[in-house]
């Protein structure tokens, strides 16, 4: 069984509810945005989302979900589809998943619409609902993961990143975001304030492990959907990259930084990157960083009691950090 089947286990009667629940939330009277939302639905990933905020849920109530359970779990899921929308649009990307991106098959212009009609389904099944204290928790996201990109667009033009910045970036710019699915799926079935705030910070770890590990992607040959060093081609400044900077000499780092600024498009020298940062143990750094805030996660479950959905969130935190794209 593969491991996202075996943490879906304890959930799967909520997850299959949960896909219609979702589908009847993108609905809309304009035939055009019918065909490309049922386009997306037949195109979604592992929803890792949606299992974090049903996981969430059960445990904490001892294995009940309600209506504002569901509710949340599709406005999650609507923010987050919005999100890779406009992603693929400012990327200028034409491949989402392995397959055709909106923007691709639909242009610009319509996919930034998508986008922001699905933001708006999303805000208004809340509204509509009186699910004010969840849209709260979703709202703080957007904002989060909106900074999250611009300071890492920022960052990016100077080359500047410290490490503290960088957890800054990937804290609202990733992490938020699996924070905000821990943190509703706990407020959707209980009111203890706590408890919530456990969780969502339960989810933040996870999220800042999980950043890493796409990091890491970026230096290894594996099979994994995005081409090795794609984020030098693209500035982008990781955790193993920064480590190594502030940890080499000035000639190295005027080296590094002429690299990455003027020469990211030579296949030859990004290579040379790679294996510098190798060589100067900025992967093992990273690894380790990744593992404190993986253990950091497991020991916020020790507080909860043992049930099958505290299990299969012990399997997905594993499963962050062990993927293999």
């Amino acid at each position: 069984m593969k491991v996202t089947e075996q943490i879906k286990q304890p959930i799967l009667r909520e997850m299959e509810l949960f896909e219609k629940k979702f589908h009847d939330a993108m609905a809309s009277k304009v035939a055009l945005l019918n065909r490309i939302t049922y386009y997306i639905v037949n195109r979604k990933g592992k929803q890792m989302r949606p299992m974090f905020v049903f996981l969430s849920a059960k445990m904490v109530s001892g294995g009940t979900v309600n209506e504002r359970t569901y509710r949340g779990a599709s406005v999650i899921e609507l923010i987050h589809t919005a999100t890779l929308v406009h992603d693929d649009v400012v990327d200028d990307s034409n491949r989402r998943r392995g397959f055709f991106s909106i923007n691709a098959l639909w242009k610009n212009k319509i996919a930034v619409l998508v986008g922001d009609y699905l933001l708006s389904k999303g805000l208004l099944l809340s509204i509509d609902n009186g699910d004010f204290d969840l849209l709260r928790i979703i709202s703080v996201a957007v904002r989060e993961m909106s900074e999250g990109e611009l300071l890492q667009i920022e960052k990016a033009r100077r080359l500047d990143i410290t490490e503290d910045v960088y957890y800054d970036i990937i804290r609202q710019k990733t992490a938020t975001l699996i924070a905000a699915c821990c943190a509703l799926g706990a407020q959707s079935v209980i009111e203890d304030a706590a408890t919530v705030e456990d969780m969502r910070y339960f989810g933040e770890l996870i999220g800042m492990a999980f950043q890493i590990k796409d990091d890491l992607f970026d230096y290894t040959d594996e099979a994994i959907g995005k081409p090795t060093g794609i984020d030098i081609k693209e500035q982008k400044m990781t955790l193993p990259l920064i480590h190594v900077l502030n940890n080499c000499t000035a000639k190295e780092k005027s080296w590094l930084i002429n690299s990455i600024k003027n020469h990211n498009k030579d296949k030859k020298r990004v290579k040379e990157v790679i294996a510098f940062v190798k060589d100067h143990h900025g992967l093992s750094y990273a690894e380790n960083k990744m593992e404190e805030f993986q253990q950091k996660a497991l020991r916020i479950l020790d507080k909860f009691d043992d049930s099958t959905y505290k299990e299969a969130l012990i399997v997905m935190v594993n499963y962050v950090i062990e993927r293999k794209k």
